[in-house]
């Protein structure tokens, strides 16, 4: 699964490619929904890698969740 997270005042997106068990989606969209309320001050993700990131709630965008792409396009072919 890939998340797509918006931060207000910054130019890019954060891209981050999660494992795709059921269980650890629910929990990433449990701590968002708890960022996103103000429940807790920074979210913390962990990446499919073992990578840690931490954005504060209060600058928090928008996340997109979605099935990891498959179909990517590289170079400049359309």
């Amino acid at each position: 699964m890939d998340i797509r997270i918006g931060v207000t005042h910054a130019p890019r997106e954060i891209s981050l490619e999660m494992p795709d068990d059921e269980k650890n989606v629910e929990k990433v969209r449990a701590a968002v929904v708890s960022a996103l309320e103000g429940k807790s001050a920074v979210l913390w993700i962990t990446d499919k890698r073992g990578k840690e990131t931490a954005i504060p709630s209060a600058k928090i965008a928008f996340v997109e969740f979605g099935a990891p792409n498959g179909d990517r396009k590289m170079g400049f072919g359309s």
